[in-house]
């Protein structure tokens, strides 16, 4: 957003009920934003909701599947019909879907795409028309460092990613001059449930939801394009445009893939 001002703001977060979701909705939450919470868990999010209110602002938690096109809508509708406008979307909603090529069912890639793809290019397509009407807006799209630099064998989850990494720079470029930004996040590993029993070299060490929520409001702030964190997922890439085979060969011996650790029992 130009002359970003967070106060007031209406904020609509995917994936909001742990992880990056509700870390960034708790940091808009404290510049004095507006938060519309989709999730599908709707304890977590009624519990984020009171959190966020106790903080002095407001907030509407709506109960989502984001790989449903009509409920995306819905949930677009709600914040129109509760504020009058939408000023930012953080899509943030995903699944780690991890299957070496060679076992993969397409069932799972389908998955994947439905909820690190599918659901991105819903909730873009819902609030587009009413940026543009604003002329103004920022749109955040939660990618995944895998997305430049994939590591086996995360065949379903890198393939979707880079299909977002593609429809984010296309979006990007067609929204240039309309008042409507666009920031792609490319996080390496963070210290979610969602890769909990994925132990990871030091070099590939998991970062906190609270620090993307920190990258995602900077870029935003700046108006930045892209927005890799940590450093050594840079590096990696940069290592693969010189190197792709140099970059395959640090990811094998390094460990960067992680290991599998068994699922703990409650």
């Amino acid at each position: 957003m130009r002359n970003t001002t967070w106060k007031e703001a209406v904020v609509i977060v995917t994936g909001a009920s742990s992880g990056i979701g509700r870390a960034t909705a708790l940091r808009l939450a404290r510049q004095g934003s507006f938060l519309v919470l989709a999730a599908r868990r709707q304890a977590e999010l009624e519990a984020l909701a009171q959190e966020i209110r106790a903080l002095g602002t407001d907030a509407l938690a709506l109960p989502t599947d984001v790989t449903d096109q009509s409920q995306v809508q819905a949930l677009v509708q709600a914040a129109l019909q509760r504020w009058g406008r939408i000023d930012g979307l953080v899509s943030n909603a995903g699944q780690y879907v991890r299957t070496p090529i060679r076992e993969m069912s397409i069932a799972s890639l389908e998955r994947s795409m439905a909820v690190n793809f599918y659901a991105g290019v819903y909730a873009v397509q819902a609030v587009l028309p009413t940026m543009l009407a604003q002329r103004k807006g920022a749109i955040v799209l939660v990618n995944s460092g895998d997305a430049r630099t994939p590591i086996p064998p995360d065949t379903p989850y890198v393939a979707a990613k880079c299909a977002l990494s593609g429809f984010g720079d296309i979006l990007r470029q067609e929204l240039r001059g309309s008042g409507v930004e666009v920031t792609m996040i490319y996080p390496g590993r963070i210290d979610t449930p969602m890769i909990e029993n994925l132990r990871v070299p030091r070099i590939s060490a998991k970062i906190s939801p609270e620090d993307v929520a920190r990258a995602i409001q900077s870029g935003v702030e700046h108006r930045n394009a892209e927005v890799t964190i940590p450093a050594q997922t840079s590096l990696l890439y940069y290592i693969k445009v010189v190197s792709p085979r140099l970059s395959d060969w640090l990811i094998h011996k390094l460990g960067i893939s992680g290991e599998d650790l068994p699922v703990r029992q409650s």
